[in-house]
C-alpha cells in the first residue's frame, strides 16, 4: 500500500476532524478505516504499507525541477503521519521507509520479489507510474478499499492505450503533471498510444521518426528527442532499492487489541475503541 496516497486521500477526504484539544486527527482516521476496508476486501495473506523516503539523486541530477511544483505538506497532514505509524506498529501491518528513495521504487522494489514468491500481488496506489508494474500476477487497487475491482494489463490497456510494458514509453512522451515532467508538446496520451502501437516501442519511435505522417508531430517529437530520453529513464521505476525480503515479517497477524484500544481512546475514536475491545472479548 502507498502510504502517503492512503493519507493524502483520507486527509482531504476527512476535512474537519479534531481531538477536543484541537488536534487534527482526520488523516488517522481515514487512514485506519481504508486499511481496514483494503484488509476486508482483499483478505491478504502478506502486507505492508510503505512511505515516500525522499528522491533518489540520481533522478534529481536527470531533473532538478522534478516535482518542484507541488505545495507542501499541510502542516495539520504532517503532524498525523507519526500516529499513521504507531497505528501499524500497534495493528502488527509491516511499515517501510527507506532514506533517500521514493515509495514507488521500494514499491516496485517489493513487487517484483512478491511475483517470485505468490501467486498475485496487489498494489493499492492511485499513481500511474506504478501501471508500469501490472502484469497476470499483479494488479492496481484503489486505496480507498470502497471497490473490490483490480485493474490488470487489459484495465491498463484500456485506461491509457498502451500495454502495462509500454506505460514507461507512453509517459515518457507525454510527461507527467503531478511530477513536474514536461510531455512532447502537441503529444498527449491518445497520439503517444497511437505512435507506440504504429512503431511497437519508443526505441523505434525515435530511430524512425523521419516516418512519422504529420510534419508537426514529426517536427515536435525530433525537438524533444533529448527530454524524451530523459523522461523514460526517470519515469522507469528501480526494482533494486529492497534487500532480500523475509516475508514471515510481511505476514498478516492479529493487532494488539489491549493496545489497540488505548491507542484508539488516545485519539478519541470512540466507536473504534469500543470495536477492539469487543473483539478482544472473543
Amino acid at each position: 500500500m502507498d502510504g502517503l496516497a492512503v493519507a493524502y486521500r483520507a486527509f482531504f477526504a476527512i476535512p474537519a476532524l479534531c481531538a477536543r484539544n484541537g488536534r487534527p486527527t482526520n488523516a488517522l482516521y481515514g487512514f485506519v478505516k481504508m486499511l481496514r476496508r483494503l484488509e476486508e476486501a482483499w483478505q491478504p495473506t502478506h502486507w505492508g504499507v510503505v512511505f515516500d523516503g525522499g528522491i533518489p539523486a540520481e533522478r534529481r541530477a536527470l531533473h532538478p525541477d522534478y516535482k518542484a511544483q507541488r505545495p507542501p505538506m499541510p502542516d495539520s497532514l504532517k503532524e498525523q503521519l507519526g500516529a499513521c505509524r504507531r497505528y501499524l506498529d500497534i495493528a502488527r501491518i509491516r511499515e517501510m521507509t527507506l532514506p533517500d528513495e521514493e515509495a514507488d521504487d521500494a514499491i516496485a522494489s517489493v513487487v517484483r520479489q512478491a511475483e517470485r514468491n505468490f501467486d498475485e500481488t496487489l498494489v493499492a496506489t492511485g499513481d500511474k507510474d506504478l501501471f508500469q508494474l501490472v502484469s497476470e500476477r499483479t494488479r492496481i487497487v484503489p486505496v480507498s478499499g470502497s471497490e473490490r475491482v483490480a485493474w490488470g494489463p487489459d484495465e491498463i490497456k484500456k485506461k491509457t492505450g498502451v500495454a502495462p510494458d509500454r506505460i514507461v514509453d507512453w509517459l515518457a512522451l507525454v510527461g507527467d503533471s503531478a511530477d513536474n515532467i514536461p510531455g512532447v508538446p502537441g503529444i498527449g496520451p491518445k497520439t503517444a498510444a497511437r505512435l507506440l502501437a504504429e512503431f511497437g516501442s519508443l526505441e523505434k519511435l525515435l530511430e524512425s521518426a523521419s516516418a512519422i505522417p504529420s510534419p508537426k508531430t514529426r517536427d515536435a517529437l525530433l525537438a524533444a528527442r533529448d527530454m524524451v530520453l530523459r523522461n523514460s529513464a526517470m519515469t522507469r521505476l528501480r526494482t533494486h532499492v529492497v534487500p532480500e525480503i523475509e516475508w514471515n515479517g510481511w505476514a498478516r497477524q492479529p493487532p494488539d487489541m489491549p493496545a489497540l484500544a488505548s491507542f484508539f481512546d488516545e485519539m478519541e475514536f470512540e466507536s473504534l475503541a469500543t470495536e477492539s475491545r469487543q473483539q478482544n472479548l472473543f
